[in-house]
Formats: structure tokens, C-alpha cells, sequence
């Protein structure tokens, strides 16, 4: 018989259905459940709304609880241990302590082992830390039971070597003894399911341990041993100091050969504890130390330390630590050697000893070191040098400062010495001798640094300073004469601006700007310490204001330092002219006189200048010398007057140019103070006196504006200056009796309302008019008084309602009349 299809068209047919069935029945089934969900969801939401409380995340992680549980197992079996050993040990016989002991013992520290091979890690690290903890009492009970008479602190000693041995060789040993238990990635699982630490197996296995207790343990226990022993041999400071550093350097040893984290953590805590207490103990040493055997010792010490320190700056895989390492092991070495020299060597030269030693570092800059080494020790020399430079700043600062002291003791006389010069009586600070010396082996230092070094511009500019420094307390150190304290102040001035002038280093403009800015800084610096030390006689005085105005309006001619060095020529030259003025015995306000050259020379300069840079320099120091000048004069005011139109002449001289044209309103301001201090010396009490040439000027400005700005409103032209006579006069007309007053204010107003509507101006035609009405009632109010006082008591009302009624008849005419007025004001400019 003949199938169609054929049978196995027909199975591969039926199969295909099947399979169809099947994914449906498995959609229709998850459809089921979703469904049966949400209605149980939703009949118990709506019959227990509150019945079921929202989920909370547990406060405790299971392998939190865990680990907590096995730490106070193992310190409630430790307590219960110790409280056996020292309570319950004597009911027991020599056997049986050996026993009890040594069975437990050996129990707790077997255990972990099998506990590892489990996957219990967690319980094995507990297991152990009591196993470690039992050893500690047997260490005791071995001491108070077999050797009781044997001394106690090189008992603790020989333990804490044999703990620390055996811990080692424990932990090494369980972690050859359970590989499968640090190997395999299943039984890491398993424990971290059971243990709830499945990184940190991981981080332990690839550490190669099995137990993190008792490698860290052992390594606390080894740094007891040499500092018992010490201790109980009775060794001295020395001694002491010598094993802790030798500690801290076996501590730093473990510490770039572990690991294990957790022994590489106790490495760094005990190599930074101990060497911080080598450290100072050394430094005390070389401190105290009062002779060369001694400070020789001390220096041994610091000298192991800085080994230590450079050692591992060497090996440190991190360029951080290994700076900060070379770095201390750098200023451990300069303190040792200049330990040694400070022994040696009198008090003075204690700083210079330990600055050469920490110049000396920076022979590694061409050594094969390490780069992060290399700049440790190169920054270990520039904290030296900077210590040294510190110890000679109160010298610097007394020389700097002192001749400020000659202000309240003018020309009282020429001192002894230089030394004199800048002191005036203060203390001068002691151990100053090699002062010069400190500084200029650090500018040295600076500046051969700055010739390879990539900070080459900081260590430039500090070299100059230095030198600066270097040349300034050198007269005062060395009590040279004045006169030539004074000279040689003034030689650093001229060197400082050769030095602006011409320095030409590689790479060019970028270095030249800031070497020649700090120059010529210094230079005016010392040009006004220059001019303080010289007040203390007349003829130096002279000398050096005089010198100081003609070096640098030179150096301002000649180079291209004009903004500043011209400034500090006008200034040295406001100087100068108020000391020749007192030498010549003439009085402070006369003198003033004398000042105001340099506001016209200031004024002659910047006009030839035009739009350089020094222009705007130079005008601003010639009008702080008329300030000075005009202060000078405030005592006499005829003077004052004389000075404050010399002023505004040189003002107006300015104001010719056509980029100042601004300066002519200062000028302005200044000739109308000159007329008024002149009439106020003169005791006029007329205010038209000081009123009158401020409106003449006022309207002239005005005028001149509405020319070149016809849209300029007459309330700016004019308003200020017709307002400056007009206010102040009609205030005095009123309390004046005469009639000469009021006549003439009342003819001026007149004249400037006619002016006003004659050409639609509404600031005179509003002013002018004003005044005029109120001089008018003011001459007419006694017979308005007599009017008034003559008419009955009931007119005044009655002539106030008649003109309401009035206005309210003619209410809408009004309107028309005011809005006339309005737009003939509003026409009006």
C-alpha cells in the first residue's frame, strides 16, 4: 500500500505540531500563573491593606554575623584560657599542666587545617588567632613554672623571637600543608557560600597563604626582641636608638619584599613608628651633643637612618613614596654630617656647615640614581638652603628696615658705621659674621641651578635676590664706615640697573622680563633705603637725593625701564627739593614752592613723550608731587593760594593737549580754589567775590558745548553756572538790610530771563525768573505786611474763595492756558 505523504514526510509533520503544542501549552501556562499572582496580590491588598509590612534590606550581612560570632568565640575561649592558666594552674600537678596545655595547644592550632580543607576559612582564622593566643600562655606559664628566677625582660625577649619564629613558620607551613584549600576555585566557592569571604580567599590565595593571622602576628611578635634585650642588658639612649632604626629599616625591608597585604601594612606602621622614633632620638642626640665623639655617635645614627631611607627610595616601585623617602634620607644625611661640623666648629659657623652639606646633595643631579631619588635629594638640598636663608632674614630685616628710625632723628649727625646706619639704636641680631656668607653660597647655588635646571626662571630671579641681600647687610656685618656703607649702597643700585639693562639670557624675552623687572625693583628698594640711612646728615642727604634723581631719569633716558625708573626720578627730585628747601632754613609752606618743579617738569616731559609708555607714569607722579606741594602750603594761606594757582596753571598747560583736554576741568577746579583761599586770606565776606569767576567760567564751558553739541540741553550748559551766583547771593540778599544787593541780583535775573526767552532756553528763563520773583517779594514783603495787616480778618478767606470761584468758572480756559505754557516750555532747549 502506497502512503502519501510518506511516512517520514508524515513523522517530520507530526513532530513539527508537537512541538507547536508544546511552546503553546508553555505560554499559556506562564500566562496562567502571572495571572493567579496578581489576583492573590490584589484580594489580599484589598482585605489586609496593612496586614503585610514592606520588605526591609537585613541590617546584617550573613557573613557579617558570622565573623562576629567567631571573633567572640575565640576571645571568650582565649579569656577562658588565661583565666586557667593563672587561676587554675596550681591544682594541677607538673603533668597534668603539660598535658592540659600542650594538648589544647597543639589542638588549636591542628584545627584549622582540617578546617581548611572543609572550606571553613573564617573558622580556621579563629581557630588559629586562639591557637597563637595559647602559645602567649604557655610563653608565661613556662616562665613562672620552669624558669622563675630568670630575668623577666630577657625572658620576653627570647619569647617574643621564638613566638614570632614559630608564628612564621605556622602560617608557611598551613599553606603548604592545604593547597586545595587556597587552589581551588570550587572550594573557594563553597567557602565563601559558607564563610561569606570568597574575595578575600581569593585575594589570599593569590597571595599564597592559607590564614592571614599568623604571618602578620609573627611580624608584630619580631619587633619586640632586639629593644627587650637591649632593655634588659641596660643599654644607654644610644644604644636604644641604634635598635630601633635598625628595626624600622628590617620593618622597610619586609615592607617592598611582602605580599600579603596585611603583613606589608604592619611592615609600613612599624617602619614609620620606630624610624620616627630613631629619627628624633638621633637628632636630639646630635643636638646635645657637646663634643666630637658624641655628635660622631649621634651622626652614625642619623647616617643609618638616611641609608635606610635612601634604600628604599631606591627599591620603592612608586615614584611618590620613593621622593618622600629620598627626600628624608637627604636631610637625615646634611643633618648628620653637619652634626659633626656644628661640634667642631665655633657657634657662628653652625648654620654655614650644615648649608655647604645640603649644597653637596646636589651632586646627584648627574649621578645614575633614579629620577624620583634624584629629585628627593635635590629637593632635600633647597629645604636646607631655604632653612639657611631663614636663619638670615632677621639681619636682612633690621638692615632693610631700620634706617626708617632717621625719620624722627633728621640730620642729627653722621653715625659711627654702617652698622649704626641701620640700627639707630635697635640690638643687632647676634651670630650674624657669616650672614654674607649663607646668602651667597645659596645664590651661588641658585644660579648654577638655574643654568640646567627646568625651573631656570625662579632659581634666576632668586639668585639675583639673594645676591641683592648678599650685597645689602655686607656694610652692617662687617661695620664698614658710613661713608662708605653709603657708597657701596649706592654701587648696588647702579649695578642692579646695568643688570635691568643689559641681561640677555637664553631663551630671551620670556626670562629677560621677569630678571629685569626684579632688578630694577631692587634697585628702587635700595634707593629709598639709600635715602633713609643718608637722613642722618645734611650733606649725605644732598648727596644721595641728588644722585638717586639723576641715576634714574639717566637709566630712564637711556634704556627702556622709563616706567619706572622716571617715576622714582620724580620722586627722588620731590625729595631733593624739600631737602634743599630746609637746608636753605626756609619755611615748610615757601618750600612748597620748590615742589612744584617737578609737576612742571613732570608736565614739560609727557608732553614730549606723547603716547609712550612712561607717559601716564610720569603724569601721575607729577600730580602726587602738587599734592605734596599743596599740603606743604596748607598752613599760610596766601601760599596756599599762590601753590593751588600753580598748580592749575601747570593743569592748564596740560590740558592744551589735545589727548588731556579732560585735565582742563581739574585745571578749572583748581584756579577757582586759588581765588577763593585768596579772597578768604584777604577776609571777604562777599559771596559774589567767590561765586562770580566759577559762573564766568561755567557759562564759557557751556557756551563752548552748545557750539560743538547744539543737542546739548541748556540745564547742562548753563544751570550749574548760573545756579553757582544765584543761590548763594539771593540766599545773602535775603538777610541783607541794604539795597545795593537786591538791585543787582534782581538785574541780573532780569537780564538772564530776557536772554532766556529771547533765545527759548529754559535753565536761564526758569533761574532768572525765579530769582527775580523771590528778590522781588523780598522787597516788597514789609508792605504786603502792612496790606495785610490793614485789611480785616475775614478778607484773606474771602479773597481765597473768590479766586476759586474764579478758577472754577474759567476751569476749562485754564487747561488751555496751562497746556500753552507746556508746549512753549517743551520748545524750549
Amino acid at each position: 500500500m502506497t502512503h502519501f505523504p510518506s511516512p517520514a514526510e508524515e513523522l517530520r509533520l507530526l513532530d513539527t505540531e508537537l512541538r507547536q503544542l508544546d511552546a503553546r501549552r508553555a505560554v499559556l501556562l506562564n500566562r496562567r500563573a502571572w495571572l493567579v499572582n496578581a489576583l492573590y496580590a490584589q484580594a489580599a491588598g484589598q482585605s489586609h491593606p496593612s496586614a503585610r509590612p514592606p520588605a526591609r534590606d537585613p541590617e546584617a550581612t550573613a557573613p557579617g554575623v558570622q565573623n562576629v560570632l567567631l571573633i567572640l568565640g575565640g576571645v571568650l575561649l582565649t579569656v577562658a584560657a588565661l583565666a586557667f592558666t593563672l587561676v587554675s594552674w596550681g591544682h594541677l600537678g607538673i603533668a597534668g599542666r603539660s598535658l592540659v596545655l600542650g594538648g589544647v595547644t597543639l589542638a588549636a592550632l591542628a584545627t584549622p587545617v582540617a578546617l581548611l580543607r572543609r572550606g571553613l576559612r573564617s573558622t580556621a582564622e579563629a581557630v588559629a588567632g586562639l591557637g597563637m593566643a595559647l602559645t602567649v600562655l604557655d610563653a608565661y606559664a613556662l616562665h613562672e613554672v620552669a624558669l622563675p628566677g630568670t630575668d623577666g625582660t630577657g625572658f620576653a625577649a627570647a619569647a617574643s623571637a621564638v613566638l614570632a619564629a614559630t608564628w612564621a613558620a605556622y602560617g608557611l607551613a598551613v599553606g603548604r600543608t592545604a593547597p586545595q584549600a587556597v587552589g581551588d576555585s570550587r572550594d573557594r566557592a563553597s567557602a565563601g557560600d559558607a564563610e561569606g569571604s570568597p574575595s578575600a580567599d581569593a585575594g589570599a590565595g593569590r597571595a599564597r597563604v592559607a590564614l592571614r593571622l599568623p604571618l602578620p602576628f609573627a611580624l608584630v611578635a619580631a619587633q619586640l626582641p632586639l629593644l627587650l634585650w637591649v632593655s634588659a642588658l641596660g643599654a644607654g639612649v644610644e644604644t636604644v636608638t641604634a635598635v630601633v632604626l635598625v628595626t624600622a629599616a628590617a620593618d622597610s625591608a619586609v615592607a617592598l619584599r611582602a605580599r600579603v597585604t596585611p603583613v606589608r601594612v604592619v611592615a609600613l606602621v612599624g617602619a614609620f613608628g620606630w624610624g620616627a622614633w630613631g629619627v628624633l632620638a638621633a637628632g636630639w642626640l646630635s643636638w646635645a651633643a657637646t663634643g666630637p665623639g658624641s655628635a660622631a655617635r649621634a651622626a652614625a645614627l642619623l647616617a643609618l637612618a638616611a641609608a635606610t631611607a635612601l634604600a628604599v627610595a631606591r627599591l620603592s616601585p612608586r615614584p611618590g613614596p620613593a621622593l618622600g623617602t629620598a627626600l628624608t634620607g637627604g636631610l637625615l644625611a646634611v643633618a648628620a654630617l653637619g652634626g659633626v661640623l656644628r661640634a667642631v666648629l665655633p657657634d657662628v659657623w653652625t648654620v654655614p656647615g650644615y648649608l655647604l652639606c645640603g649644597v653637596a646633595l646636589l651632586a646627584v643631579v648627574r649621578t645614575g640614581l633614579p629620577d624620583a631619588v634624584r629629585r628627593g635629594l635635590v629637593l632635600s638640598s633647597v629645604v636646607v638652603q631655604a632653612v639657611a636663608v631663614v636663619t638670615a632674614l632677621p639681619a636682612v630685616a633690621v638692615t632693610l628696615l631700620g634706617p626708617v628710625g632717621w625719620v624722627e632723628h633728621l640730620w642729627s649727625g653722621a653715625p659711627a658705621d654702617a652698622r649704626a646706619a641701620v640700627t639707630v639704636g635697635a640690638p643687632w641680631p647676634p651670630l650674624t659674621a657669616t650672614v654674607p656668607l649663607v646668602l651667597a653660597v645659596v645664590a651661588g647655588a641658585s644660579a648654577l641651578a638655574g643654568r640646567t635646571a627646568a625651573w631656570r626662571t625662579p632659581a634666576l630671579v632668586g639668585a639675583l635676590v639673594l645676591g641683592w641681600a648678599t650685597a645689602l647687610v655686607f656694610p652692617a656685618v662687617l661695620e664698614i664706615p658710613y661713608p662708605a656703607g653709603l657708597s657701596a649702597q649706592g654701587a648696588v643700585v647702579v649695578a642692579l640697573l646695568v643688570v635691568a639693562a643689559r641681561v640677555r639670557p637664553a631663551p630671551g624675552p620670556g626670562l629677560r622680563v621677569p630678571l629685569s623687572l626684579t632688578a630694577v625693583l631692587l634697585a628702587l628698594v635700595t634707593s629709598v633705603h639709600l635715602a633713609l640711612a643718608a637722613l642722618a646728615a645734611e650733606a649725605a642727604t644732598l648727596t644721595v637725593l641728588a644722585g638717586a634723581t639723576a641715576l634714574f631719569a639717566l637709566a630712564a633716558w637711556r634704556t627702556d625701564l622709563g616706567p619706572l625708573t622716571a617715576p622714582a626720578a620724580l620722586v627722588h627730585g620731590t625729595a631733593l627739593t624739600c631737602a634743599v628747601g630746609a637746608s636753605a632754613g626756609w619755611e615748610t609752606a615757601h618750600t612748597a614752592l620748590l615742589v612744584l618743579v617737578v609737576p612742571a617738569v613732570a608736565a614739560l616731559v609727557a608732553a614730549r613723550l606723547g603716547a609712550s609708555p612712561m607717559t601716564v607714569p610720569v603724569e601721575v607722579t607729577g600730580a602726587a608731587a602738587g599734592l605734596a606741594a599743596i599740603a606743604l602750603s596748607v598752613t599760610d594761606a596766601p601760599m596756599l593760594a599762590l601753590t593751588l594757582a600753580l598748580c592749575g596753571v601747570v593743569a592748564a598747560g596740560t590740558a592744551v593737549r589735545p589727548d588731556r583736554r579732560n585735565v582742563g576741568y581739574a585745571a578749572a577746579a583748581l584756579l577757582v580754589l586759588a581765588s577763593w583761599v585768596r579772597l578768604a586770606a584777604w577776609e571777604v565776606g562777599s559771596p559774589e567775590a567767590y561765586t562770580l569767576p566759577v559762573t564766568v567760567l561755567a557759562l564759557a564751558v557751556g557756551l563752548l558745548r552748545r557750539r560743538r553739541d547744539p543737542a546739548a540741553s541748556s540745564w547742562t550748559a548753563y544751570g550749574p553756572g548760573l545756579a553757582a551766583t544765584f543761590l548763594p547771593s539771593l540766599a545773602a540778599a535775603w538777610g541783607d538790610a541794604h539795597w545795593l544787593r537786591p538791585l543787582l541780583l534782581g538785574t541780573a535775573a532780569l537780564a538772564v530771563t530776557l536772554v532766556g526767552a529771547r533765545h527759548r532756553l529754559q535753565a536761564p528763563l526758569l533761574l532768572g525768573g525765579a530769582t527775580l520773583t523771590l528778590v522781588t517779594l523780598h522787597e516788597l514783603a514789609p508792605y504786603i505786611a502792612q496790606v495785610v495787616d490793614a485789611l480785616p480778618r475775614w478778607a484773606p478767606p474771602a479773597l481765597a474763595g473768590l479766586v476759586l470761584l474764579a478758577a472754577g468758572a474759567t476751569y476749562e480756559q485754564r487747561l488751555r492756558d496751562a497746556r500753552r505754557v507746556r508746549d512753549v516750555f517743551g520748545k524750549m532747549t
